[in-house]
This record gives structure tokens, C-alpha cells and sequence, in this order.
């Protein structure tokens, strides 16, 4: 590796795309395809939840921010991604390499939050039926929404902030195919023992209060549905929350994996990197639909109506 003594870095080289030349190409069409998919799925998602009056409740307004969320996720890295995949030098500048970590960390913190938001939302729906309206009105549906964006903002600030804070003298080469704080911290040439930890401290705090925040509302959930008297009811109370639980299980179990210990590098980081920031994304709204019937109905009439 390169060493740059005593010289503050200027721009950063991702080295996860040495591959075979044989192998490139397949694997840049493979990435391109998923995140057509992504892409493709969400838009979908939020033109049929727009055109649908039916769909004009909180359980959708929720989906369509997180398809809106995803698109933005996603959208931060692969892009960059896709473009490093054809060229010669994969660089970003040290300025790109922190504006990518800082919308990165926004978006993947208000995708938290919103799971943590439906959660409550599901458990409202099938725990209070005779409140839901009342409780969950547009007015704190708004709000959630708006608290969501605000905890984003703040972790994301913190994230940056402490990592911009650091020290890059060399080497310079970036283990991952777009800037994130592990990799970054892993190439600081000061002692970032402190800084590690009110960075894993911080992602824990966000990761540990969402997931047990859903948690709960889960065994909430999972009391109720057993309680229904009818197989029937039971049956559609599982079917409504199961798309969410399989959605938030893809989702945490990552983010847990990189972000709750401290930046050190295993080998198979890079295949979880790849999952939590296109595979994921790319799932959830095929996850979704496919298990909604009221979706898949509204996406028909949505289709149906452009058709003519």
C-alpha cells in the first residue's frame, strides 16, 4: 500500500472491485439489474399508493416514505458504484468521500425509524382497532414522519462530524465500494480508540432503541393475534405484520453486524455491505406487495387505467 507521509489524503481508491475482467462485467450487469429492480419497485410503490385513494391511510403513508427512503439509500452508493465499475481509477475525492458518508448515514438512519414507526403503527392497527383512527391521525402520522427526518439529521451530523475529525495521512485505499465510517476508521493514522467508540455508541443508541422499540411492539402484536377467536382473523393479522417483521429482520441484522462493534475488518463484510445497501432495498418492495393483496389489486387498476 501506499504511504503518504505526513501528507493529508486528498482522495480515497475503492479496492473492492479488483476482479477478474472476466468476471466484471457479469457482476456489473448483475448490480445494474438490482438496482433497475430498486429502482423500478419503489416508484412503483409510491405512484400506486398516490393513485389509490383506498391506500390513503397510515399504514401506506408509511410504506411509501420507506420506498422513498430506499430510493434515496440506495442511490447514494450504487450509482457511484456502477460508474467506478467501468473505469479505470475507482477514486472519490476526500470532500465526495465524507458528502457520500453523511447522506449515506441520514438516509440509512431515517430507514430505522420509519421500521420503528410502522411497527407502532401495525401494533396500533391489531392491538386498539377501535383507536386506530383516533390515535394515529394525520396530524401525528405528520409528526413521526417529521421526528423521523430530525433524529436523521442529528445522528448523521454526529457521524460526520466525528469522523471528519480524524486525521488521513495514508494509506488511502478503501476496503468497500463506497465511503462509510468502518473502512474510513481503519485508515486514520491517529489513535481513534475514543472516537471508535462514541461512533459505535452512537450507531448502538440509534440501532438498539429502533430494534427494541419493534420488538415490543411485536410481542404486543404476537399477544393479540393469539387472542383472536377466528383462524381466519388470525390469518390476516399475521399476513399484514409478517411482510413487515421479514423486512425489518433483513434490515437490523446487518446494520447490528457493521455498526454495534468496533471498525474492524472480517471477510465477509463485504458480502453483508453489498446485501444491507442493494439487496435489501431491492427486496422490500417486492416483499411487500407480493404479500398485500390490497397492493397488488391497486397496482392492477393503476396499471389497467394507463393501459387504456
Amino acid at each position: 500500500m501506499k504511504k503518504f507521509n505526513g501528507t493529508e489524503v486528498t482522495e480515497f481508491v475503492f479496492v473492492i472491485f479488483a476482479f477478474n475482467p472476466s468476471v466484471k462485467y457479469l457482476v456489473f450487469s448483475i448490480f445494474l439489474l438490482a438496482y433497475i429492480l430498486l429502482l423500478s419497485g419503489n416508484i412503483l410503490i409510491m405512484l400506486t399508493i398516490r393513485a389509490d385513494h383506498r391506500l390513503h391511510n397510515p399504514m401506506y403513508f408509511f410504506l411509501g416514505k420507506l420506498s422513498f427512503i430506499d430510493l434515496c439509500y440506495s442511490s447514494v452508493t450504487v450509482p457511484k458504484m456502477l460508474v467506478d465499475f467501468l473505469s479505470d481509477k475507482q477514486t472519490i475525492s476526500f470532500n465526495g468521500c465524507i458528502t457520500q458518508l453523511y447522506f449515506f448515514h441520514f438516509f440509512a438512519c431515517a430507514e430505522c425509524f420509519i421500521f420503528t414507526v410502522m411497527a407502532y403503527d401495525r401494533y396500533v392497527a391489531i392491538c386498539k382497532p377501535l383507536q386506530y383512527s383516533t390515535i394515529m391521525s394525520k396530524q401525528l402520522c405528520l409528526w413521526l414522519v417529521a421526528a423521523t427526518w430530525a433524529i436523521s439529521f442529528v445522528h448523521s451530523n454526529i457521524q460526520t462530524t466525528l469522523t471528519m475529525g480524524l486525521s488521513f495521512c495514508g494509506p488511502n485505499e478503501i476496503d468497500s465500494f463506497f465511503c462509510d465510517i468502518p473502512p474510513l476508521i481503519r485508515l486514520a493514522c491517529t489513535d481513534t480508540t475514543m472516537i471508535d467508540a462514541m461512533i459505535v455508541a452512537n450507531s448502538g443508541i440509534v440501532s438498539l432503541s429502533c430494534f427494541l422499540t419493534v420488538l415490543i411492539s411485536y410481542i404486543g402484536i404476537g399477544k393479540a393475534i393469539f387472542r383472536i377467536r377466528t383462524a381466519e382473523g388470525r390469518r390476516k393479522a399475521f399476513s399484514t405484520c409478517a411482510s413487515h417483521l421479514t423486512v425489518v429482520t433483513i434490515f437490523f441484522g446487518p446494520c447490528v453486524f457493521i455498526y454495534m462493534r468496533p471498525s474492524k475488518s472480517f471477510q465477509s463484510d463485504e458480502v453483508v455491505i453489498v446485501f444491507y445497501t442493494i439487496i435489501a432495498p431491492m427486496l422490500n418492495p417486492f416483499i411487500y406487495t407480493l404479500r398485500n393483496q390490497e397492493m397488488i389489486t391497486a397496482m392492477k387498476k393503476l396499471w389497467g387505467r394507463n393501459a387504456k
